[in-house]
């Protein structure tokens, strides 16, 4: 009997142990199935960020032409003078004709305090009803400052009094009134001075739609070559590259049969590794100089060419032009955006300063006016001269009716005309006085703002000149650099075959190669230079010493392309 307790038992140990291990390895192949799952998808995605970018070649006129269609901040400035328009219709609006109408319905009771207060015998009281109609219509003028005012009025008068001749009385009235300044307000006002300073205010706008235009197309001509030399670079990196690993091939290869030490190796090892943090740094910048022309020709991140690889298929011609300086000057002293807006703005003051002015004179005003005026209505004629026929309201009425008022006013049976002359002026000295002193002052200041300008014009374009001679030369001095560089390299290489060189030599050949480039770098440049002599003042600084291809802007990676020869070693 125990035996076959420990039989039983020993059998559900065993059913456990079986029932555990099966359940394991469930779990491990569910597990081993996420796992697996996890990392195809994790694949796929680094399949998919791994797949190379659209490439989009680009000339630079395409990219000037896309500039101005996509380009914000010009779609951003060209909403301005729409804008100023706005201003200039406002400021026209003062000398529009307008017209105005009014109504007037009224009704009065008063009491019959003495007995010519037109009760009658009996005392009544006294009801009146008034209606009135007016409308008119008046207008500024632009020439003189005159304004005419024409007014139209209609009544109906009404009344229990005996004593009114007409009842119901109708009236007609036409009036006709000019006002002329013969003093302020004839040259000018403050109605015209504004009309004249929106219309101005148009005009600078243009001039600053004009100048992010020529400074977003300078922008992308110089993003435009910047990324060409960037992509330059990295070529230039990469075969530097390319010959700092053939060279660690070559190094091995001759450890291997003996005929070098092997800590020659590991400076050449040194040297490719250094060579690709530099290549590292070269396509950070070549992408850097990429997102920078991006952002000048798209119009928003959904634009295709945002996520596009761009490639620039132009490249730099040199055209050995003469440079007509004093041509130049003035172009730039025609054209210049910040002269041209200096000077419309200066306009802009003079009329203010003309309108102060006027404003000090005396205010001599010229009034002439003409009234018609017309009645009609149902007439009473008294039954007698005594006083019982005067105040007892007995007699006749003759018939008639506002046609009668009318007819008055065109036969002009009663006319009235008058004329005014009219003035004031300020005792002592006026704020309008001193108003115009400091606007004459501000007027002295701005004309020698100009001249400053046109000076600095003069200087930026004799610089920029300069600078593109100056290129010419490098050019030149570039192109022997390079030759010169590649035979002393090739003259290193040589005698590193035959071992009448050093390893340190060679490296040192290899490190100064790049300077092949220089001559591009230095077309680059002159072609900024000219195409900077366009109109505006970033166009122009273009040519200056800040140019993409100066030390001073050198990406980086490309200034130290030649570290490790200034640092004499590999």
């Amino acid at each position: 009997m125990p035996n076959q307790v420990r039989a039983f038992v020993l059998a559900l140990l065993m059913v456990g142990l079986m029932l555990a291990a099966a359940t394991r390895a469930m779990h491990a192949q569910t597990l081993d199935t996420v796992i697996g799952q996890g990392v195809a998808a994790v694949a796929r995605l680094t399949s998919q960020a791994e797949q190379p970018a659209r490439r989009f070649d680009l000339t630079l006129d395409a990219a000037v032409q896309r500039a101005l269609e996509r380009n914000l901040d010009i779609a951003v400035q060209r909403i301005h003078p729409l804008v100023q328009d706005m201003q200039i219709v406002a400021a026209n609006a003062a000398f529009l004709p307008f017209a105005s109408s009014g109504l007037i319905l009224d009704q009065a009771t008063t009491p019959n305090r003495f007995v010519f207060d037109g009760g009658g015998l009996a005392g009544q009281s006294i009801v009146t009803d008034l209606g009135v109609y007016d409308v008119a219509i008046g207008q500024q003028m632009k020439w003189g400052g005159g304004r005419y005012d024409v007014a139209w009025d209609s009544t109906r008068w009404e009344s229990t009094n005996i004593f009114s001749t007409f009842n119901p009385s109708f009236g007609a009235n036409m009036t006709l009134q000019y006002t002329q300044p013969l003093l302020r307000g004839f040259r000018t006002d403050a109605r015209r001075t504004q009309l004249v300073v929106s219309r101005i205010n148009r005009d600078i706008s243009d001039i600053d739609l004009e100048e992010t235009i020529v400074n977003t197309l300078a922008g992308v001509r110089l993003a435009y070559w910047d990324l060409v030399y960037a992509r330059a670079a990295v070529g230039v990196q990469r075969q530097a590259l390319a010959l700092a690993e053939q060279l660690v091939a070559d190094n091995r290869f001759r450890v291997e049969v003996g005929t070098m030490a092997p800590i020659d190796v590991v400076a050449a090892q040194s040297e490719a590794a250094a060579r690709r943090q530099l290549l590292a740094l070269a396509v950070e910048t070549q992408r850097t100089s990429e997102l920078v022309l991006k952002e000048l020709i798209v119009g928003g991140t959904s634009d295709a060419l945002w996520n596009a690889e761009l490639n620039p298929t132009d490249q730099p011609r040199i055209e050995a032009t003469p440079i007509d300086l004093e041509g130049a000057i003035r172009m730039a002293l025609d054209r210049r955006t910040d002269v041209s807006r200096a000077r419309r703005q200066l306009d802009a003051n003079e009329a203010t300063a003309d309108n102060l002015r006027n404003s000090t004179l005396p205010a001599l005003d010229l009034v002439g006016s003409y009234q018609l005026t017309g009645q009609g209505g149902p007439r009473r004629v008294p039954a007698g001269n005594s006083f019982a026929d005067l105040f007892g309201g007995a007699g006749g009425v003759i018939p008639g009716g506002y046609g009668d008022a009318l007819q008055s006013v065109a036969n002009a049976d009663y006319p009235v005309w008058r004329v005014q002359l009219q003035m004031t002026y300020p005792l002592g000295q006026s704020a309008d006085r001193a108003a115009y002193e400091r606007a004459r002052l501000e007027l002295q200041q701005n004309r020698a703002q100009i001249r400053r300008i046109e000076l600095r014009i003069a200087s930026e374009v004799t610089n920029a000149a300069l600078r593109i001679e100056s290129i010419r030369d490098r050019i030149a001095a570039a192109t022997a650099s390079r030759e010169l560089a590649e035979r002393q390299l090739e003259a290193e290489e040589s005698k590193f075959e035959v071992g009448l060189s050093t390893n340190f030599s060679s490296c040192s050949r290899n490190a100064i190669s790049p300077p092949r480039r220089m001559p591009s770098c230095a077309r680059f440049s002159t072609t900024n230079g000219r195409e900077s002599s366009s109109s505006g003042r970033s166009a122009l600084r273009s040519a200056e010493p800040a140019s993409p291809w100066s030390a001073a802007r050198r990406p980086a990676a490309l200034r130290g392309a030649q570290a490790p020869h200034r640092r004499g070693r590999c």
